[in-house]
């Protein structure tokens, strides 16, 4: 056969799909084998299968619980929330008036920066953005559209009896499609595995070999199963764990801190009090 008699990508897609799949899980298996026969690449095969696992998602699957919400409360005076700002480094906030059920808006950092530029009568309610409010119940793709079309980046969760449950951003929906985005504030490939934080706790990659975790620690694991921290976990809890979720392993306090239906990526760790 000639070179130019040589089927291209599109015919070679084309007889590939020539049987319509009869349902999604059909698709997918049509796409895992187009990958293994090198039309598609890793990454586009996982975007595509990340896209398809939004639309049966909801928002209670990524969102992040109310316990673990960086708020702000509306009575304090600006330096003295000014640290849980600078150290939590998200780019916004909700505002709570009298509890935490109670959200009166949300406080872009940046707009904080008026208040050190000397503005006189800086008041951070005049500042506020509106929240928005979803239900658990809403699905991920739905909640894609919706973010796009208000410019709106941050949703307040909210629960059956109007209660608040949590919260949701568009990053933590494109994470679900795209895999983690990192920014300035995660971990860079350069930095330690292990990074002290305030108040005794350690920042961990989940990709962290446990001989390492153990040198660090003083524990040991075995690493005889599975080679890192992710598997360690994954293991103890018997699935992937959810964004929040918290547990003890051998006397330690592990919470992940961040995690996509696909794979850990970070955690949490704090050893015992004495």
């Amino acid at each position: 056969m000639t070179e130019s008699a040589r089927p291209g990508l599109l015919e070679r897609l084309s007889a590939l799909f020539l049987r319509e799949p009869a349902d999604r899980a059909s698709l997918v298996r049509l796409l895992r084998s187009a990958y293994q026969k090198n039309l598609l690449d890793a990454d586009a095969l996982s975007i595509v299968e990340g896209a398809l696992a939004v639309s049966e998602m909801q928002v209670s699957d990524i969102m992040i619980p109310r316990a673990q919400m960086d708020v702000i409360d509306i009575n304090e005076q600006v330096d003295k929330f000014m640290p849980q700002v600078i150290g939590s480094a998200h780019s916004r906030f909700p505002v709570i008036g009298e509890n935490r059920d109670d959200v009166i808006g949300i406080l872009l950092a940046k707009d904080l920066l008026r208040h050190y530029a000397g503005e006189e009568q800086f008041n951070v309610r005049e500042m506020l953005r509106p929240a928005i409010f979803v239900p658990e119940s809403k699905r991920l793709n739905v909640l894609l559209r919706e973010f796009r079309a208000s410019r709106n980046h941050m949703a307040i969760v909210a629960d059956e009896y109007g209660g608040v449950a949590g919260l949701v951003t568009i990053e933590d929906v494109l994470e679900q499609i795209v895999g983690d985005i990192e920014d300035e504030y995660d971990f860079d490939e350069a930095s330690d595995n292990i990074l002290p934080e305030p108040g005794g706790r350690y920042r961990v990659k989940a990709l962290t070999q446990i001989a390492d975790f153990n040198a660090a620690f003083g524990t040991a694991f075995s690493d005889q199963e599975h080679d890192t921290v992710a598997g360690l976990v994954i293991a103890h809890l018997g699935r992937l764990p959810k964004r929040g979720e918290a547990l003890a392993i051998g006397g330690l306090k592990f919470q992940v801190l961040r995690a996509d239906s696909r794979r850990v990526y970070t955690l949490i760790v704090e050893k015992p009090k004495i």
